[in-house]
Protein backbone atom coordinates (compact mmCIF):
# COMPACT_ATOMS: atom_id res chain seq x y z
CA UNK A 1 0.00 0.00 0.00
CA UNK A 2 1.53 3.58 -0.98
CA UNK A 3 1.42 6.12 1.81
CA UNK A 4 -1.77 7.95 2.08
CA UNK A 5 -2.55 10.94 0.52
CA UNK A 6 -6.01 11.91 2.17
CA UNK A 7 -6.73 10.83 5.92
CA UNK A 8 -10.35 11.73 7.36
CA UNK A 9 -10.36 11.65 10.94
CA UNK A 10 -13.54 11.74 12.89
CA UNK A 11 -15.32 14.02 10.77
CA UNK A 12 -19.14 15.32 11.99
CA UNK A 13 -21.26 17.44 9.82
CA UNK A 14 -24.46 18.32 10.80
CA UNK A 15 -26.50 21.35 9.01
CA UNK A 16 -28.87 23.42 11.10
CA UNK A 17 -32.21 23.57 10.89
CA UNK A 18 -34.13 26.83 11.25
CA UNK A 19 -37.55 27.17 11.87
CA UNK A 20 -40.05 30.14 14.31
CA UNK A 21 -41.25 33.86 13.32
CA UNK A 22 -38.00 35.26 13.81
CA UNK A 23 -35.92 32.38 12.14
CA UNK A 24 -33.82 30.98 14.41
CA UNK A 25 -31.95 27.49 15.05
CA UNK A 26 -34.20 24.86 16.41
CA UNK A 27 -32.24 21.84 15.54
CA UNK A 28 -30.03 20.16 13.26
CA UNK A 29 -29.45 17.21 10.95
CA UNK A 30 -26.07 15.01 11.89
CA UNK A 31 -25.02 14.27 8.07
CA UNK A 32 -21.98 12.74 8.90
CA UNK A 33 -21.25 11.24 12.21
CA UNK A 34 -17.95 10.37 13.17
CA UNK A 35 -16.22 9.19 9.56
CA UNK A 36 -12.74 8.09 9.38
CA UNK A 37 -11.05 7.04 6.05
CA UNK A 38 -7.76 7.44 4.41
CA UNK A 39 -6.89 7.66 0.73
CA UNK A 40 -3.58 6.65 -0.44
CA UNK A 41 -1.45 8.30 -3.32
CA UNK A 42 -2.62 6.70 -7.01
CA UNK A 43 -5.87 4.86 -5.57
CA UNK A 44 -9.56 5.12 -6.27
CA UNK A 45 -11.62 4.51 -3.20
CA UNK A 46 -15.31 4.39 -3.96
CA UNK A 47 -17.42 5.70 -1.61
CA UNK A 48 -21.10 4.25 -1.76
CA UNK A 49 -24.53 4.23 -0.67
CA UNK A 50 -27.72 5.08 -0.85
CA UNK A 51 -29.31 8.43 -1.53
CA UNK A 52 -28.99 10.74 1.86
CA UNK A 53 -26.27 8.39 3.36
CA UNK A 54 -24.20 11.34 3.88
CA UNK A 55 -21.55 10.52 0.91
CA UNK A 56 -21.88 13.98 -1.11
CA UNK A 57 -21.33 15.76 2.21
CA UNK A 58 -18.13 13.78 3.11
CA UNK A 59 -17.04 14.85 -0.65
CA UNK A 60 -17.90 18.55 0.12
CA UNK A 61 -16.26 18.62 2.93
CA UNK A 62 -12.86 17.25 1.76
CA UNK A 63 -12.90 20.16 -0.73
CA UNK A 64 -13.80 22.63 1.95
CA UNK A 65 -17.37 24.23 0.68
CA UNK A 66 -19.43 23.69 2.97
CA UNK A 67 -18.99 26.99 4.67
CA UNK A 68 -19.29 28.96 1.48
CA UNK A 69 -22.48 27.05 0.67
CA UNK A 70 -24.83 26.51 3.64
CA UNK A 71 -24.45 29.56 6.95
CA UNK A 72 -24.33 27.91 9.93
CA UNK A 73 -23.03 24.03 9.29
CA UNK A 74 -20.92 22.29 11.85
CA UNK A 75 -18.39 20.90 10.85
CA UNK A 76 -15.79 18.67 13.29
CA UNK A 77 -12.74 16.29 12.82
CA UNK A 78 -9.90 16.81 10.39
CA UNK A 79 -9.48 16.58 7.02
CA UNK A 80 -5.40 15.84 6.69
CA UNK A 81 -4.03 16.19 2.96
CA UNK A 82 -0.78 15.26 3.06
CA UNK A 83 1.68 17.67 0.85
CA UNK A 84 4.98 17.95 0.49
CA UNK A 85 5.54 20.32 3.67
CA UNK A 86 3.89 18.07 6.13
CA UNK A 87 0.32 17.56 6.31
CA UNK A 88 -2.18 20.04 6.75
CA UNK A 89 -6.05 20.51 8.14
CA UNK A 90 -8.03 21.32 5.27
CA UNK A 91 -11.13 22.18 7.60
CA UNK A 92 -8.99 24.64 9.33
CA UNK A 93 -8.17 26.29 5.83
CA UNK A 94 -9.97 29.96 4.70
CA UNK A 95 -9.73 32.38 2.12
CA UNK A 96 -6.37 32.34 1.09
CA UNK A 97 -5.05 29.01 2.46
CA UNK A 98 -7.43 27.05 1.26
CA UNK A 99 -6.55 28.91 -2.28
CA UNK A 100 -3.42 28.07 -2.42
CA UNK A 101 -4.75 24.26 -1.67
CA UNK A 102 -7.50 23.95 -4.32
CA UNK A 103 -5.28 23.32 -7.26
CA UNK A 104 -3.82 20.16 -4.94
CA UNK A 105 -7.92 18.60 -4.47
CA UNK A 106 -10.52 19.31 -7.33
CA UNK A 107 -14.25 18.32 -7.69
CA UNK A 108 -16.49 16.74 -10.72
CA UNK A 109 -19.70 17.53 -9.58
CA UNK A 110 -22.70 15.16 -9.98
CA UNK A 111 -24.95 17.31 -12.25
CA UNK A 112 -23.28 18.13 -15.46
CA UNK A 113 -26.13 20.69 -16.43
CA UNK A 114 -25.63 22.47 -13.34
CA UNK A 115 -22.39 22.65 -12.84
CA UNK A 116 -21.46 24.54 -15.64
CA UNK A 117 -22.11 28.18 -16.36
CA UNK A 118 -24.39 29.04 -19.00
CA UNK A 119 -22.95 32.91 -19.74
CA UNK A 120 -19.43 31.16 -20.42
CA UNK A 121 -17.92 29.81 -23.00
CA UNK A 122 -16.32 25.89 -22.95
CA UNK A 123 -12.93 28.13 -23.04
CA UNK A 124 -13.35 30.45 -20.27
CA UNK A 125 -14.71 27.53 -18.12
CA UNK A 126 -11.86 25.66 -18.56
CA UNK A 127 -9.21 28.65 -18.73
CA UNK A 128 -10.78 29.94 -15.23
CA UNK A 129 -8.82 27.86 -12.61
CA UNK A 130 -5.86 28.86 -14.45
CA UNK A 131 -6.13 32.42 -14.35
CA UNK A 132 -6.66 32.09 -10.86
CA UNK A 133 -3.94 29.98 -9.63
CA UNK A 134 -0.95 30.11 -12.52
CA UNK A 135 1.16 32.72 -14.03
CA UNK A 136 0.32 31.68 -17.51
CA UNK A 137 0.01 34.20 -20.35
CA UNK A 138 -2.79 33.97 -22.44
CA UNK A 139 -1.66 32.59 -25.25
CA UNK A 140 -0.12 29.32 -22.69
CA UNK A 141 -3.43 29.22 -21.45
CA UNK A 142 -5.42 28.85 -24.69
CA UNK A 143 -3.27 26.35 -25.45
CA UNK A 144 -3.52 24.50 -22.12
CA UNK A 145 -7.54 24.31 -22.98
CA UNK A 146 -7.44 23.27 -26.25
CA UNK A 147 -5.06 20.36 -25.44
CA UNK A 148 -6.82 19.39 -22.46
CA UNK A 149 -10.70 19.06 -25.02
CA UNK A 150 -8.79 17.01 -26.71
CA UNK A 151 -7.27 14.72 -24.35
CA UNK A 152 -11.07 14.16 -22.80
CA UNK A 153 -12.20 13.39 -26.53
CA UNK A 154 -13.52 16.62 -27.70
CA UNK A 155 -12.38 18.74 -30.20
CA UNK A 156 -10.21 22.58 -30.01
CA UNK A 157 -12.70 24.59 -31.67
CA UNK A 158 -15.52 22.99 -28.95
CA UNK A 159 -13.61 26.25 -26.75
CA UNK A 160 -15.52 28.58 -28.66
CA UNK A 161 -19.11 26.78 -27.59
CA UNK A 162 -21.31 27.28 -24.80
CA UNK A 163 -22.46 24.87 -22.50
CA UNK A 164 -26.41 24.27 -23.70
CA UNK A 165 -24.63 23.13 -27.27
CA UNK A 166 -23.58 19.66 -25.71
CA UNK A 167 -24.98 16.63 -24.36
CA UNK A 168 -24.64 15.21 -20.96
CA UNK A 169 -22.13 13.29 -21.41
CA UNK A 170 -19.43 16.28 -23.23
CA UNK A 171 -20.60 18.23 -20.54
CA UNK A 172 -19.22 15.98 -18.00
CA UNK A 173 -15.83 15.95 -19.98
CA UNK A 174 -16.07 19.46 -20.25
CA UNK A 175 -16.15 19.38 -16.31
CA UNK A 176 -13.51 16.89 -16.24
CA UNK A 177 -11.46 19.24 -18.37
CA UNK A 178 -11.91 21.53 -15.63
CA UNK A 179 -10.85 19.47 -12.52
CA UNK A 180 -7.37 18.88 -14.73
CA UNK A 181 -6.70 22.42 -15.72
CA UNK A 182 -4.24 22.82 -12.83
CA UNK A 183 -3.03 19.21 -12.46
CA UNK A 184 -4.35 18.36 -8.95
CA UNK A 185 -2.92 15.43 -7.02
CA UNK A 186 -6.49 14.31 -5.74
CA UNK A 187 -10.10 14.41 -7.54
CA UNK A 188 -12.84 13.83 -5.47
CA UNK A 189 -15.65 12.49 -8.18
CA UNK A 190 -19.73 13.17 -6.71
CA UNK A 191 -21.88 10.89 -8.57
CA UNK A 192 -19.74 11.72 -11.81
CA UNK A 193 -21.61 9.33 -13.74
CA UNK A 194 -24.79 8.84 -12.45
CA UNK A 195 -26.94 11.44 -14.53
CA UNK A 196 -25.34 9.44 -17.63
CA UNK A 197 -27.03 7.01 -19.87
CA UNK A 198 -25.21 3.75 -19.16
CA UNK A 199 -22.96 3.66 -22.84
CA UNK A 200 -21.88 7.02 -21.81
CA UNK A 201 -21.12 5.88 -18.43
CA UNK A 202 -18.55 3.55 -19.60
CA UNK A 203 -17.09 6.07 -21.82
CA UNK A 204 -16.90 8.39 -19.15
CA UNK A 205 -15.38 5.34 -16.14
CA UNK A 206 -12.79 4.67 -19.28
CA UNK A 207 -11.56 8.14 -19.64
CA UNK A 208 -11.65 8.72 -15.60
CA UNK A 209 -9.25 5.56 -15.59
CA UNK A 210 -6.75 6.53 -18.73
CA UNK A 211 -6.01 9.63 -16.95
CA UNK A 212 -5.65 8.28 -13.76
CA UNK A 213 -2.97 6.33 -15.30
CA UNK A 214 -1.55 8.71 -17.61
CA UNK A 215 -1.82 11.76 -14.74
CA UNK A 216 -1.04 9.22 -11.24
CA UNK A 217 -4.38 10.92 -10.18
CA UNK A 218 -5.86 9.96 -6.88
CA UNK A 219 -9.70 9.38 -7.01
CA UNK A 220 -12.14 9.61 -3.93
CA UNK A 221 -14.98 7.98 -6.43
CA UNK A 222 -18.64 8.73 -4.45
CA UNK A 223 -21.61 6.67 -6.34
CA UNK A 224 -24.47 5.16 -5.13
CA UNK A 225 -24.16 2.07 -8.42
CA UNK A 226 -22.76 -0.46 -6.15
CA UNK A 227 -21.43 -2.16 -9.84
CA UNK A 228 -19.58 1.25 -11.04
CA UNK A 229 -17.84 1.20 -7.71
CA UNK A 230 -16.48 -2.43 -8.05
CA UNK A 231 -15.59 -1.67 -11.59
CA UNK A 232 -13.42 1.48 -11.03
CA UNK A 233 -12.14 0.74 -7.82
CA UNK A 234 -9.11 -0.43 -5.59
CA UNK A 235 -10.85 -0.19 -2.26
CA UNK A 236 -14.75 0.49 -1.60
CA UNK A 237 -16.01 1.95 1.64
CA UNK A 238 -20.16 1.72 2.02
CA UNK A 239 -21.95 4.02 4.44
CA UNK A 240 -25.59 4.08 5.71
CA UNK A 241 -27.27 7.09 7.46
CA UNK A 242 -24.13 9.51 7.98
CA UNK A 243 -21.76 6.55 9.41
CA UNK A 244 -19.40 4.00 8.07
CA UNK A 245 -20.34 0.57 8.23
CA UNK A 246 -18.06 -1.12 5.96
CA UNK A 247 -14.17 -0.48 3.98
CA UNK A 248 -11.81 -3.03 2.52
CA UNK A 249 -10.42 -4.16 -0.82
CA UNK A 250 -13.09 -3.61 -3.87
CA UNK A 251 -12.93 -7.83 -4.75
CA UNK A 252 -13.62 -8.31 -0.72
CA UNK A 253 -16.46 -6.11 -0.08
CA UNK A 254 -18.16 -6.66 -3.54
CA UNK A 255 -17.76 -10.48 -3.63
CA UNK A 256 -17.78 -11.29 0.41
CA UNK A 257 -19.89 -8.40 2.04
CA UNK A 258 -19.41 -8.73 5.82
CA UNK A 259 -22.33 -6.04 7.11
CA UNK A 260 -25.84 -7.24 6.89
CA UNK A 261 -26.39 -3.44 4.79
CA UNK A 262 -23.47 -4.22 2.41
CA UNK A 263 -24.96 -7.74 1.70
CA UNK A 264 -28.52 -5.97 0.91
CA UNK A 265 -27.07 -3.68 -1.32
CA UNK A 266 -25.30 -6.22 -3.37
CA UNK A 267 -28.40 -8.74 -3.65
CA UNK A 268 -30.08 -5.35 -5.04
CA UNK A 269 -27.71 -5.03 -7.81
CA UNK A 270 -29.37 -5.88 -11.29
CA UNK A 271 -28.85 -9.19 -13.28
CA UNK A 272 -29.06 -9.32 -17.29
CA UNK A 273 -30.70 -12.68 -17.19
CA UNK A 274 -33.51 -13.08 -16.53
CA UNK A 275 -33.56 -16.92 -15.33
CA UNK A 276 -30.67 -16.16 -12.60
CA UNK A 277 -31.27 -16.99 -9.38
CA UNK A 278 -32.83 -14.27 -6.98
CA UNK A 279 -33.27 -16.75 -3.98
CA UNK A 280 -30.38 -14.73 -2.28
CA UNK A 281 -32.06 -11.74 -2.82
CA UNK A 282 -32.17 -9.22 1.09
CA UNK A 283 -35.17 -7.41 0.97
CA UNK A 284 -34.71 -4.78 4.04
CA UNK A 285 -37.66 -4.16 5.79
CA UNK A 286 -39.06 -0.60 6.69
CA UNK A 287 -37.64 2.49 5.54
CA UNK A 288 -34.07 4.59 6.59
CA UNK A 289 -34.77 6.70 9.47
CA UNK A 290 -34.72 10.47 9.32
CA UNK A 291 -31.16 11.91 10.19
CA UNK A 292 -33.54 14.19 12.31
CA UNK A 293 -33.98 11.09 14.62
CA UNK A 294 -31.22 8.75 14.22
CA UNK A 295 -31.66 5.56 16.26
CA UNK A 296 -29.91 5.39 19.26
CA UNK A 297 -26.80 2.84 18.96
CA UNK A 298 -26.35 1.25 15.06
CA UNK A 299 -28.25 3.16 13.59
CA UNK A 300 -29.08 0.04 10.98
CA UNK A 301 -30.49 -1.87 13.40
CA UNK A 302 -34.21 -0.87 13.19
CA UNK A 303 -33.57 -2.67 9.40
CA UNK A 304 -30.98 -5.76 10.77
CA UNK A 305 -32.18 -9.31 10.51
CA UNK A 306 -29.21 -9.26 13.12
CA UNK A 307 -30.29 -6.76 15.30
CA UNK A 308 -30.23 -7.67 18.88
CA UNK A 309 -30.91 -5.57 22.03
CA UNK A 310 -27.25 -4.85 22.31
CA UNK A 311 -27.47 -3.11 19.24
CA UNK A 312 -29.07 -0.43 20.76
CA UNK A 313 -26.90 1.14 23.75
CA UNK A 314 -23.53 2.36 21.16
CA UNK A 315 -22.45 2.87 17.56
CA UNK A 316 -19.99 0.14 17.04
CA UNK A 317 -16.72 0.52 15.78
CA UNK A 318 -15.13 -1.06 12.67
CA UNK A 319 -13.75 -4.25 13.68
CA UNK A 320 -11.50 -6.40 11.05
CA UNK A 321 -13.49 -9.62 9.61
CA UNK A 322 -12.04 -13.06 8.12
CA UNK A 323 -12.52 -12.16 4.73
CA UNK A 324 -9.90 -9.05 5.08
CA UNK A 325 -12.14 -5.55 5.42
CA UNK A 326 -13.34 -3.70 8.40
CA UNK A 327 -17.42 -3.77 9.38
CA UNK A 328 -19.14 -2.05 11.86
CA UNK A 329 -21.01 -5.45 13.12
CA UNK A 330 -19.84 -7.44 16.24
CA UNK A 331 -22.31 -9.94 15.38
CA UNK A 332 -20.93 -10.99 11.43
Amino acid sequence: MSEPLLEVRHLQVAYPVWGGVLRHKVGEVRAVDDVSFTVHRGETLGLVGESGCGKTTVAKAIVNIHAAMTPGVRQSGQILFHTEHGPVDLLRLKGRRMRSLRAHVQMIFQDPYASLNPRMTVGSIIEAPLKIHTARTARERQQRVHWLLERVGLQSYHAACYPHEFSGGQRQRIGIARALAIQPRLIVADEAVSALDVSVQAQVLNLLQDLQDEFALTYLFVAHDLSVVYHVSDRIAVMYLGNLVEIGQAEAVYCRPAHPYSRALISAVPRPDPRSDRSGRMPLPGEVPTPLARPAGCAFRTRCPLARPACAEEVPPLQPKLSGQLAACPFV
